[in-house]
């Protein structure tokens, strides 16, 4: 393949709170369209909480404060019709050659990574993770270019790094995935999108039926905290612990950050649609999103403890507050009338 050996598009870099939808929504923005990135996170109806003790992450049950990955990418396009390309590899070298293709056609691309391999974070930061989204603006030589929205600038990585970072295998495996808009409308009926996308968010956060998902999730995952202090080894407890601080806290905005990103979708929403519910959800969810916080520096108390004795009913407490404040928020929303 006959492609030059620097390949720079110009890309206006967004710093973000969150790797994919800020990824989405720098994407977008360089493609002409305004979107928020608060309006991609919400639009698409990411937000959630899950808690699954039969699937271990790290030897540890997996939680998670928002929907799966790529849902973010997903759920733009199904609900505004940006129409997004979207490809997997089995070839680790024709995905890389189609990298550079498109970069040569002047084509960003955003793409799933995994942070051990991404050697421009500090290595005490490259955990496994594998479903963490960045974008591609150039090449030079046999560096790519790199605006992740995670950092206030632009980066680099070796052409090696970014290959091994595209294609880790585990638990979300990216296989190469990348993605870029193929085509935005030129209208958007923002009144059907966001109506579409707060229900689904209300029908799962308040779902009746599976005591691991939404607000029942929350509250079967304080449970599963309260039952600790019956467990005889401190050690298993401050790792359980430091496990909730890391994906609630440190694995993309977390379980706080996310609250406040989807109160900021609530505020925009309100701007656009006057719909008084939705401002005053907005405020509570970012009680919801102080409290999460409150929670996780509670754990952090107990992890870094010196005493052998500890008290968890501080955090089996704010976990539960978290729940019931959570709900109040879904409550406020099922009162809108969209008509």
């Amino acid at each position: 393949m006959n492609i030059k050996n620097n390949l720079i598009v110009k890309y206006n870099h967004y710093h973000g709170g969150h790797c994919e939808s800020g990824s989405v929504s720098s994407l977008i923005k360089n493609f002409g369209f305004q979107l928020s990135e608060p309006m991609a996170f919400g639009i698409s109806s990411s937000i959630g909480f899950s808690y699954f003790p039969f699937i271990k992450i790290w030897g540890r049950p997996l939680i998670s404060f928002r929907m799966m990955p790529r849902s973010i990418i997903k759920g733009v396009q199904k609900r505004l019709g940006i129409r997004f390309n979207m490809k997997t590899y089995d070839d680790q070298q024709e995905a890389m050659d189609e990298l550079d293709a498109l970069l040569a056609d002047g084509t960003p691309v955003g793409m799933q990574t995994s942070i051990s391999f991404l050697t421009y974070f500090l290595p005490d930061f490259r955990i496994p993770f594998n479903a963490h989204m960045t974008i591609v603006f150039g090449r030079e030589g046999d560096e790519y270019l790199i605006s992740d929205p995670v950092f206030d600038r632009p980066v680099r990585i070796k052409t090696e790094d970014l290959k091994k970072a595209r294609f880790a295998k585990g638990v979300n495996a990216p296989r190469g995935f990348i993605f870029y808009p193929a085509h935005i409308p030129e209208r958007i009926d923002y009144m059907a999108a966001i109506k579409k996308a707060v229900k689904k968010t209300i029908n799962m956060m308040l779902q009746p039926m599976f005591p691991f998902v939404g607000i029942k999730g929350m509250l079967t995952y304080a449970r599963s905290v309260e039952k600790l202090k019956n467990h005889p080894d401190k050690k298993y407890i401050g790792g359980y612990l430091s496990q909730i601080v890391l994906f609630q806290e440190e694995v993309g905005t977390g379980g706080g950050g996310f609250r406040f990103m989807y109160a900021a979708f609530l505020r925009e929403a309100y701007d656009l649609l006057k719909k008084p519910e939705l401002l005053e959800a907005a405020k509570k969810m970012v009680e919801t999103g102080d409290l999460l916080r409150k929670a996780a520096g509670a754990c952090a108390k107990i992890i870094k403890g010196k005493h052998d004795s500890y008290d968890l009913n501080q955090v089996v407490r704010l976990y539960r507050e978290c729940a019931w404040s959570e709900k109040e928020v879904y409550l406020m929303l099922k009162k809108i009338k969209w008509k």
